[in-house]
């Protein structure tokens, strides 16, 4: 593909984690997933930051999505440079 998809930069207004869950962990374990699609030849290395209601923000965390690949980030599995709480307060 010679024209990549997408930008720099993105902003997901997502990333609710209940402190509850329903089930076997970590199967069931509440979460919150961002997919990233990587369309250009070269892997593609991301820094995600964390912004909260009643905090200041978390991160960068680094994540590298392979050449024409996805990756699946649960924001649960966020663990460097601090796990990301799961509270009712939580947004990304």
């Amino acid at each position: 593909m010679k024209d990549p998809v997408g930008r720099k930069r993105w902003a997901i207004a997502e990333g609710y984690i209940p402190g509850w869950s329903n089930g076997p962990e970590p199967q069931m374990t509440s979460h919150e997933t961002a997919c990233v699609l990587n369309t250009s030849e070269e892997d593609a290395h991301v820094q995600i930051t964390i912004f909260f209601t009643d905090r200041e923000p978390a991160g960068p965390y680094s994540v590298t999505v392979p050449a024409r690949r996805t990756t699946h980030v649960r924001f649960n599995d966020l663990q460097d440079p601090e796990p990301i709480p799961m509270t009712l307060s939580t947004r990304a």
